[in-house]
């Protein structure tokens, strides 16, 4: 059976959220960032988080308002400087938060590996260069990799377009990014969508994410934002 709750509000959502947190926040830039429930975070107050996301915030809004909030101790990420990304520069800058990068693919794969027990596993990618550093080596075929551990939440935040009742989730086009790896390397699944449906109208086929890794969804009315420029 689902362990999926329905709840009324993103307040409810996010209740809970210990200071200290290890959150994984989905989206690719804008698309797909669970804005409502980054907002709820702002408003219950849970501090020095751990966020990993793909980018460290765009404009003023979602994770970046996170940012400014001052909530966020440490961010992993694999782009952290965009034009639009003032408030990530303001606060390194000004040594008021950490930054470990991650390339793209491996930090997919480490969420991944959690997700599915994996310890650890050996990737190409970096070696040769700063972020190889400290890291175990292994040649394999002739070929040198490095040792990559597990990337694990205490909370995922995501976005989708639908759930159902039992809270197995559909994601529309690019939004659906990180969204469906966050959920299985979480402990808590924190969904927001644009509707929930009753439990078999959703095509099985078009399902991405079994509702076996949501824990909380809540409906939410669909915000689009646009950030243009840099101040």
């Amino acid at each position: 059976m689902s362990r999926a709750r329905i709840l009324e509000s993103t307040d409810a959502a996010v209740a809970g959220i210990e200071d200290g947190s290890t959150v994984l926040v989905g989206g690719f830039g804008l698309a797909g960032m669970p804005f409502d429930l980054i907002d709820a975070l702002i408003r219950q107050g849970a501090k020095d988080l751990t966020v990993v996301s793909n980018n460290a915030g765009n404009g003023d809004v979602g994770l970046a308002a996170l940012l400014a909030a001052g909530r966020v101790r440490k961010v992993l990420c694999s782009f952290p400087r965009q034009a639009d990304s003032w408030v990530f520069d303001g606060l390194y800058r000004a040594g008021k938060i950490e930054l470990e990068v991650v390339p793209q693919g491996n930090l997919a794969e480490r969420m991944r590996a959690a997700g599915a027990g994996i310890g650890a596993f050996y990737c190409p990618t970096a070696v040769g260069t700063p972020l190889a550093e400290g890291k175990e080596q292994r040649e394999i075929d002739g070929r040198t990799y490095l040792l990559e551990y597990p990337i694990k939440g205490d909370y995922a935040l995501i976005g989708a377009h639908a759930a159902d009742t039992m809270g197995n989730l559909v994601y529309r086009k690019t939004a659906r990014n990180f969204g469906p790896v966050m959920a299985t390397a979480a402990t808590t699944t924190i969904v927001q969508v644009d509707q929930v449906v009753e439990a078999g109208k959703l095509d099985p086929e078009a399902i991405v994410t079994p509702s076996v890794y949501v824990d909380r969804v809540v409906q939410v009315t669909a915000r689009h934002y646009t950030v243009r420029g840099a101040r």
